[in-house]
């Protein structure tokens, strides 16, 4: 990439992996179950190289892949994306042991990885969870260590992405006294693990998604990832990276709105000519193309500064989810209006991306968030100076 544009060789790249997606992966999310983890998905994604690529590319590699695959097939960016949340931890802060064991099947298709995170009373408030893990001499055995070295979680997290079916968890728990960020540490919990349940939930877009429940489940020094008490660490550094790539995800629902608006009024005959003739029409799809442009360039922006390791990563990504994803609800719902009724037919491709696009303005992050954090990134430079 050189200033803002993409080179020849990362745009032929992602037009390549646009149509792959339309050709060998909607195929294959078109035949699984709406809600539950599509294990055939995962498979031709890890066969085709993908998953790989998540874990082997920086941050602005990770949003050409999410945007081109969900320009797509969303169903494939979401099972590519997925794989790399819960399994990212384990990549930076995993033990050798924790990663032989797990990395290479998540990278293939064969384990499913989910980063739980979110609780009822902890969603937007990261640091507000109370899922806990009271020492237990006893618990060591029954997660991975020595005994007399463990604890137990006790509680619940919800909005899940991947539960109940994930085969291990990036689980975030409170092992130290009071609130806030101090004394949360992360987990690697095998699903297998006793006294850990979970169940559905049924959604406006059916993602495999739902929520689990702890009943002193055992976890040991080895189950850790990284060190006790640096376990939003753990979570803020995988948000870091991913939340420029929620972006890319967005920037490709709108410009696959944005592509399907442009087809449809230009050849949509009304009132002596064709939509797009109409001067409200075209203005609209102008604002569309010029919004849509502007969020990609800025997510494009945020993932070079964390490659670069910029100081200001953190801004940065926040605004780049935040106008994202608030750019792709404007485009799509605006698509919806220009086609009219026949964008609000089930398996019409702007009324599944009207389901999916409301999702991301809320998750890793909800926009309300993104707003308190570059604001407070933009007062504390003020203050600093």
């Amino acid at each position: 990439m050189t200033g803002f544009a993409l080179g020849v060789d990362q745009e032929e790249w992602c037009g390549q992996l646009r149509a792959l997606a339309v050709r060998r992966l909607r195929p294959l999310a078109e035949k699984g179950e709406p809600g539950r983890v599509n294990r055939p998905l995962l498979a031709e994604l890890g066969e085709l190289g993908l998953l790989e690529r998540v874990f082997a590319s920086g941050a602005l590699d990770l949003c050409l892949l999410r945007e081109s695959l969900a320009y797509g097939c969303t169903e494939a960016e979401t099972a590519l994306a997925l794989q790399g949340l819960g399994a990212y931890p384990v990549l930076r802060a995993g033990s050798e042991e924790q990663r032989e064991r797990w990395l290479p099947q998540v990278r293939a298709g064969r384990a499913v990885a989910a980063f739980a995170l979110s609780e009822p009373g902890a969603g937007s408030d990261a640091a507000a969870l109370a899922l806990a893990a009271t020492p237990d001499p006893a618990a060591g055995a029954g997660g991975a260590g020595a005994a007399g070295a463990g604890w137990r979680l006790s509680g619940e997290k919800c909005w899940i992405s991947n539960a109940p079916e994930a085969d291990f968890y990036t689980v975030f728990a409170r092992t130290g006294e009071g609130p806030g960020a101090k004394g949360v540490s992360a987990f690697l919990v095998p699903a297998d693990r006793p006294g850990l349940s979970g169940a559905p939930l049924d959604m406006l877009s059916p993602h495999p998604i739902g929520s689990l429940t702890f009943d002193g489940v055992p976890v040991g020094p080895g189950d850790l990832l990284g060190e006790p008490g640096q376990g939003f660490r753990v979570a803020m550094d995988t948000l870091n990276l991913f939340r420029p790539s929620v972006g890319a995800f967005a920037v490709g629902m709108a410009r696959a709105a944005l592509d399907a608006t442009l087809a449809y009024t230009a050849d949509r005959t009304a009132f002596g000519g064709t939509l797009s003739d109409l001067q409200a029409v075209a203005h609209r799809v102008a604002e569309m193309a010029t919004r849509t442009e502007a969020a990609r360039l800025l997510v494009y922006a945020a993932a070079g500064a964390y490659d670069r390791g910029a100081g200001d990563v953190p801004r940065r990504a926040a605004m780049a989810k935040l106008l994202a994803t608030e750019t792709a609800q404007y485009v799509v719902d605006h698509a919806v209006q220009l086609h009219g009724a026949v964008a609000l037919q089930r398996g019409h491709l702007l009324e599944h991306l009207y389901r999916e696009v409301r999702a991301p303005r809320i998750y890793e992050g909800a926009s309300e968030v993104q707003r308190t954090i570059i604001a407070k990134e933009l007062y504390g430079a003020v203050a600093a100076r």
